[in-house]
Parts: C-alpha cells; structure tokens; sequence
C-alpha cells in the first residue's frame, strides 16, 4: 500500500444517475452522493456474471458506497443496497419514464463533480420516493420535482408577480377557468409578466395552470390533485421549456414523458 493510502478512502451514500461501459467487464458509475455531490466512479467487473454487487450499481438504485480516490476517477469497492427505487418503477412506464427524467435533470443541475449538493440530492430522493408511493400522478409528481429543482439551484420562475418590473399577479384574484389578457409567462424573462413588460411571443396560460404550478412548487398536493388536466399539460409545457431553458440543454427523457 502507498504511504497514508487510509486518506484516500471514504464512504457515502448516494442514487445511481446513470452507468456506461468501461473495457470489458468494468463501468463507469455516475452517482449523485449525500456529501460528496455528483461522482463519478469506476466499478470494477460488474458487467462479469460473477459480480459481487453489478445489480446494486443499476440507475435509481439509493447505495451505501465505499470508494476510494483515484487519479482521474474514484474506484468503488463495496456497494449495499439501501433502498432499489427501480423495481417499483420498472413495472409502471409513465413513473418510469418520469422517473428517468429526474435522474437527468439532476445530474444536469450538478455540472461539477464532488461540489456538495445537499438539497439536491433530497430533492431527487423525495421525488423517487413520491413516485414509487403512486399517490399522486407521475407527471405532477415530476414538474414538482423540476420546479424545487429549480429553485433550488436560484432559477425559481416568478409566479406571483411581474417577473421584470414586480407588479404583482392580477390573475391571483380571476376566477380559475379565466384567461388575462394582462399576465403572460415568458421563459425568457423569469416567469410571469405583466402587460407593460410582456415580449413578444409570451404564452398567456389560464389562471388555474398558473396556480398549479405554485402548489407544486409550495407541496400543495391537496390543491394539485383537484387540477383539471388540460391545466395539468399546459404547466407541464411551460416547466419543460423553463427548465430546459435555464439548462441551455434538452432533456431527452421528456420525450418518453410525453408520450406515456
């Protein structure tokens, strides 16, 4: 062993994002960790039918890892199970689908690796959770999931006034089934805006999309499961192209969400 080898040791938790072949019979393991953020780590001949823990390393697995530190990437030598997110997901597509959204978008969100992300990662775990729980729908359960991720990360949209000047929302006191003609959601702006500051090809969604999205945003299930679902996919397209916007990258898997 090299000298003061013991340092480079170390043990974390963490919800396998996603894994991709490495040789022959190792892969790379791409892990979102409690204290060591987004880590990416090689796992040694898991791809061998003889591996020791090959299936612990599968995408939603939550692990308890022991990994060492290696020159370019960590090495993961023991690997247990906590809790196997996959199994319940696998067997409904619409939760998988969104499911694998939210891997993506958080290993999105966490561009450097080993930056601790506490929040992030307890997001992703509350959302994974949520969904294999089946009590509310998947798609709600994931643009909740976005719009935390959001906010999080300093890019929550303006919903409840003017995202340029901050006039506050007129629509907060329509009727839910109205449009105004007065408030507009404009992605590039920041969220809503007003009349005087709306630009140019801004959505006008309906008041009750607008509330939507705040009760997602604020954990309001109550007030999200009695949404309407034309409500319900027009929040949907609003916190695709605000998340994708702020990204400056495409989510693949929201094509599979689509079309579940």
């Amino acid at each position: 062993m090299r000298e003061n080898d013991w340092v480079s040791l170390y043990r974390d938790d963490g919800i396998v994002l996603r894994t991709q072949k490495l040789g022959e019979a190792d892969r790379i393991i791409s892990i979102l960790t409690r204290r060591n953020g987004r880590v990416r780590a090689v796992a040694k001949g898991v791809r061998r039918t003889k591996s020791r823990f090959g299936a612990r390393l599968e995408p939603f697995t939550h692990v308890d890892l022991l990994l060492y530190t290696g020159r370019s990437l960590d090495v993961i030598t023991q690997a247990e199970t906590v809790r196997p997110y996959g199994e319940p997901l696998a067997a409904d597509y619409p939760r998988y689908t969104s499911g694998t959204a939210m891997l993506e978008t958080a290993e999105r969100f966490t561009p450097v690796e080993k930056e601790p992300l506490i929040r992030q990662f307890l997001l992703l775990i509350g959302g994974l959770r949520a969904l294999c729980e089946a009590e509310h729908d998947p798609r709600l359960v994931l643009d909740a999931y976005l719009l935390r991720t959001l906010a999080v990360a300093g890019y929550a949209p303006a919903l409840e006034e003017c995202a340029v000047c901050g006039t506050p929302d007129p629509g907060v006191a329509e009727e839910p089934a109205q449009r105004s003609g007065s408030r507009a959601f404009a992605v590039p702006a920041g969220g809503l805006t007003c009349r005087s500051c709306r630009p140019p090809g801004a959505a006008t969604p309906a008041v009750a999309t607008i509330a939507l999205m705040r009760a997602l945003l604020r954990g309001d299930w109550a007030q999200a499961d009695a949404s309407q679902p034309r409500h319900q996919v027009e929040c949907s397209g609003l916190v695709a192209a605000y998340v994708q916007w702020h990204l400056e990258h495409t989510i693949r898997s929201l094509r599979h969400v689509e079309h579940a």
